[in-house]
């Protein structure tokens, strides 16, 4: 495959899996401040830091209010990774590798821009958020099943998944991280009710509450919860699922093209360092500076895959 294909691909499905991650990320801010009563404004900036946007918001607004910052993530076209500007880019990818793609997903993308197109047009009361936001989610989803249910399993397949997942782990990691911005009041409140409130509603925020009590192994609490979300392999947005998926896709790359690279090795090592680990190892080493480790390693991972594989052309 020409690797200018390739990178369409990888990229198209990192743009698609990015609009859901943003609105996950504003429902677990939303959330959040609604769970307290003072100092809204940190956990709005909390939201704009942890989507790697700060300096772009803080060049266009001197404070982080609810309406501003979901305007800046949402709608605005001045920034890169608001939602309206990465579903533009997804179907601008698609339409560079259109003869790559079933009718359906070709067709699952554009309905995808033409829905938010609209959806987005003016700005969005908060009594709509929760809509636009399940909205976004949904178009999302719609993608994906197209993908699933008509694409062959080949190197076409393989650059989308990989693509899928290397921002899936970023996003789910930067979620996690929310938590350890400026979430709680002091540290006094570490283990407290507001503690496992708030760490419940980072759950939410990746449509994992259910299945957490599904499981019915750990009590609401920010060790089982973080355990679930960064080590249980049975969970589709965990980050040992996420490295586990890049790990076989690129694996079946190795099987069609005959040939490792070095991203088969770094992506290795990122799957060596969850293995095998328990959650109290980690809160150990710190949530904050593991998390902040796993994000820096999967953005060189997928830099690294950049290059490998020749996305410049």
């Amino acid at each position: 495959m020409l690797g200018k294909t390739a990178g369409g691909l990888y990229w198209m499905f990192r743009y698609l899996e990015r609009t859901e991650n943003i609105a996950r990320l504003i429902e677990a801010g939303f959330r959040i401040a609604l769970t307290r009563s003072t100092d809204a404004e940190s956990e709005w900036k909390s939201v704009v830091t942890t989507s790697g946007v700060s300096a772009g918001y803080a060049a266009k607004y001197d404070n982080y209010t609810s309406t501003n910052v979901v305007d800046y993530l949402l709608r605005d076209t001045s920034n890169p990774s608001s939602v309206i500007s990465v579903t533009g880019a997804a179907r601008d990818n698609a339409r560079l590798v259109r003869t790559a793609l079933t009718t359906e997903v070709w067709e699952a993308v554009n309905e995808t821009w033409m829905t938010l197109t609209e959806l987005l047009a003016n700005p969005v009361r908060e009594t709509e958020l929760p809509s636009v936001l399940n909205t976004i989610r949904q178009q999302s989803a719609l993608v994906r099943g197209a993908l699933h249910g008509t694409m062959l399993r080949n190197d076409i397949y393989d650059f989308s998944r990989i693509g899928t997942f290397i921002e899936r782990a970023d996003n789910t990691a930067r979620i996690i991280d929310v938590k350890y911005y400026t979430l709680l009041p002091n540290t006094s409140f570490v283990g407290s009710s507001l503690d496992n409130v708030q760490w419940e509603t980072v759950l939410r925020s990746v449509s994992a509450h259910r299945s957490f009590r599904w499981l019915g192994e750990s009590e609401m609490t920010a060790s089982g919860i973080a355990d679930f979300l960064i080590l249980d392999r049975r969970l589709p947005r965990s980050l040992s699922f996420c490295i586990s998926q890049i790990v076989s896709n690129l694996d079946y790359l190795a099987e069609d093209y005959g040939e490792r690279h070095a991203c088969h090795e770094m992506a290795e090592k990122i799957q060596s360092r969850l293995k095998n680990r328990d959650i109290e190892s980690i809160f150990d080493e710190g949530l904050h500076e593991f998390i902040t480790a796993f994000i820096r390693d999967i953005n060189s991972l997928g830099q690294q895959i950049e290059s490998d594989f020749r996305f410049g052309g």
